[in-house]
């Protein structure tokens, strides 16, 4: 008699046979999963038993169960030592807009190498912070009402993890710094001067970021003195990353400078989790661009994902969490250049984004190229 642990059953010939535990197991998840059988077990060893009890105690409720030849048995050791098959697959990386670097690429790049997933989006979002031309993110970005450059960012993980930096000054990289509240603090997101103080203990240095064309741009604003946030296809205020490595993991990260000439102090939804950047590496993940209020109102990127939960497309998902936008704040429709809008990829690599109305543009990188397409949008 086999010393399996297992559960004993009759075969044809009237002997008992021991059937290991992890088969058993197999056949009640397959059976809760299908809804095909109700099965009731008592952990019992053969040894503890005669063939008497057996008939007396072990049920096998209201189902019918296959003959399994013996022969093919394995035991829990050997089970254990067959390793899975392997379920590699090429990365996927999707941003919002074309920030005309090589954003996706440098992602894609490391993750193909087998790199880590934060280290792939930090490395991707470090080059659009620290490209003066960008006039939206890090060192280019536009300051606020005050003249001051204030940046956000946050960062998570495909264990749920997270972390942010909020209204953050003189720092080049904030996705970096989001990245050790993360891995270095018990927190998720620290602000202002903590999140600069912070930032100085960790070794990032402390720099002026204003560059010369916006203060320029700044000067030339004072002289109307309008607050009016300007977020279209010129202006499109964030950088959202979202990335599948070679085992299927999802992660994703946001950076931004926020609306240029901003009250101080003001945060949008970029640093936010469940805002600006959600991930749930069983499901999907999403991240935002476009008026930050808008999208914190509806807390945007947590419904893309719980739509995907659902059972939406990506691009499904993303339309439900633009129409909720309006649903709730219909105020947002009377606005000319009102632009708010989503991008997402689910757990099998489909992605989606829509925007309220036309302008929104998203790069996709897969088996190694990167194209840039125009989102669908609400109003047509």
């Amino acid at each position: 008699m086999s010393k399996i642990e297992g559960i004993p059953i009759l075969s044809s010939e009237g002997s008992v046979l021991a059937i290991p535990m992890f088969i058993l197991h197999h056949l009640q998840n397959s059976a809760q999963q299908h809804r095909i059988v109700s099965i009731s077990i008592h952990r019992l060893k053969v040894s503890d038993m005669d063939r008497r009890r057996f008939i007396q105690t072990a049920t096998i409720a209201g189902s019918s169960i296959a003959i399994l030849d013996h022969t093919t048995l394995l035991s829990e050791d050997n089970q254990r030592e067959q390793k899975p098959l392997s379920l590699a697959r090429n990365p996927i990386v999707i941003s919002t807009w074309d920030f005309k670097l090589p954003v996706n690429e440098t992602a894609y790049g490391i993750l193909n190498k087998g790199g880590r997933l934060l280290d792939a989006i930090q490395a991707s979002i470090n080059l659009v912070e620290a490209d003066p031309t960008v006039t939206s993110v890090g060192h280019g970005g536009y300051p606020d009402r005050d003249g001051r450059l204030t940046l956000d960012a946050c960062i998570m993980d495909e264990h749920g993890n997270a972390g942010s930096v909020a209204c953050i000054e003189n720092i080049m990289h904030p996705i970096s710094v989001a990245r050790c509240v993360m891995e270095k603090t018990p927190h998720v997101l620290l602000v202002g001067d903590g999140a600069l103080q912070f930032a100085l203990e960790q070794g990032f240095k402390k720099e002026n970021l204003l560059t010369d064309q916006a203060r320029a741009a700044y000067q030339e604003w004072l002289k109307s003195d309008e607050y009016k946030p300007p977020v279209d296809e010129k202006n499109h205020d964030t950088i959202g990353l979202l990335a599948m490595d070679t085992e299927g993991n999802l992660a994703g990260g946001c950076s931004t400078s926020g609306m240029a000439w901003k009250v101080h102090g003001r945060v949008g939804d970029s640093p936010l989790i469940g805002d600006g950047l959600y991930v749930d590496n069983e499901i999907g993940a999403a991240t935002s661009t476009g008026l930050g209020e808008a999208c914190i109102k509806v807390a945007g990127s947590f419904l893309v994902v719980e739509s995907m939960r659902h059972g939406k497309s990506p691009a499904e998902a993303c339309q439900i969490a633009v129409e909720r936008v309006v649903q709730k704040q219909p105020q947002y429709k009377d606005i000319d250049d009102f632009l708010v809008g989503f991008v997402a990829m689910n757990k099998q690599g489909e992605v989606g984004a829509l925007s309220y109305r036309k302008g929104l543009q998203y790069s996709l990188c897969k088996e190694g190229v990167n194209k840039v397409f125009d989102a669908d949008y609400l109003i047509k």
